[in-house]
């Protein structure tokens, strides 16, 4: 099983997990929405009758995914599917709990909602308050209900609501690292877990679970439609799993590649350079017909000044520019209205 084999190249003896094992299994999943988001927006972009649909209810379609996703490595490894990519499960109760692979019940379905369904409902509340912001910003409102009030006090309190749980995040980490807490994240203390690296019997277990399928004669209609219907959902999750496993870089590069972050630096390595000014050019000649401007025209793509017909038969015909050879279209002719003298 190559999502339960990462942990094989430690050698660590201890049952607790580095704080890069830790953080290596978050940036994993973070990485993941983001790049699927870009994968989809193209589709939808490349055909929008067939494939917009998953671009309008993207949210909605990866929350459902993610359940299954999720519920499966739950069951099965008793971990995320980032978790038990990198060798880890996830143990019930406190330091003197037994680490078997299995979850009580109520820690399963409160580690299911902390995953999926919490992050879900964080994203569309940033979006619902993001936007109420640019309304707000583009919109004069002379009069206001209560509800309206109450509204914008949550808008305004939302910043430092997002900024205590991020300082209570930093510090459950810090306090992780000099071993003060067995838990590195406030999710995993409110979901009553921790995470502790798998054993060799461990995954012994997990081979026993799914080369044992039971006997299909012996179990009634909905019992056989039930196991059916979760050997099913077992082959989409190892496919899954697979195919993450394998396309996991490349995922987070496309996140790299198409972040915020780094769109200024994905701009300045694309962008074209700045063209040097000329050191012999006559005043307001026609770099072409080598005449005075008439019509003058300026190319966006280059700063140099032509005239309109001349410029305008040249970038249809070569879709350059005829000094710099930067790739120019028609739409970045721009024409000059100097005032009469």
């Amino acid at each position: 099983m190559a999502q339960t084999g990462a942990h094989l190249t430690s050698t660590a003896v201890n049952e607790l997990p580095s704080v890069f094992e830790v953080l290596a299994q978050e940036s994993l999943m973070d990485g993941l929405k983001p790049a699927l988001k870009h994968a989809v927006k193209v589709l939808a972009e490349s055909n929008p009758s067939h494939f917009g649909f998953l671009w309008r209810h993207f949210d909605e379609l990866y929350l459902l995914l993610d359940l299954l996703l999720q519920n499966h490595f739950l069951s099965h490894c008793s971990a995320s599917f980032s978790e038990n990519f990198y060798g880890l499960k996830r143990v019930s109760g406190g330091r003197g709990a037994p680490l078997h692979l299995s979850l009580h019940r109520k820690s399963h379905w409160r580690s299911l909602l902390l995953l999926c369904v919490v992050p879900y409902l964080r994203a569309k509340l940033e979006a619902t308050l993001a936007k109420q912001r640019d309304e707000e910003d583009f919109s004069i409102q002379l009069a206001r209900s209560r509800s309206q009030r109450l509204y914008k006090a949550a808008v305004a309190a939302y910043p430092y609501v997002s900024s205590a749980w991020q300082s209570w995040v930093f510090c459950q980490q810090l306090l992780f690292i000099f071993g003060f807490t067995k838990t590195h994240s406030p999710l995993l203390w409110l979901a009553r877990v921790r995470l502790a690296r798998l054993s060799a019997q461990d995954i012994r277990d997990m081979e026993m679970k799914t080369s044992n399928g039971g006997n299909l004669v012996d179990k009634s209609l909905a019992q056989r439609v039930w196991w059916l219907m979760s050997r099913a959902a077992r082959g989409v999750a190892v496919s899954l799993s697979t195919s993450l496993s394998l396309g996991v870089f490349f995922l987070q590069f496309l996140d790299w590649w198409y972040s915020s972050d780094n769109h200024s630096t994905v701009k300045a390595l694309t962008s074209l350079p700045v063209p040097p000014p000329p050191l012999h050019l006559q005043e307001e000649s026609c770099p072409l017909c080598r005449k005075l401007c008439t019509n003058a025209t300026v190319l966006s793509t280059s700063g140099f000044v032509f005239c309109y017909r001349c410029v305008y038969m040249y970038v249809k015909a070569n879709r350059h520019c005829p000094v710099t050879g930067y790739p120019t279209e028609l739409q970045h002719l721009v024409k000059i209205y100097a005032p009469e003298s």
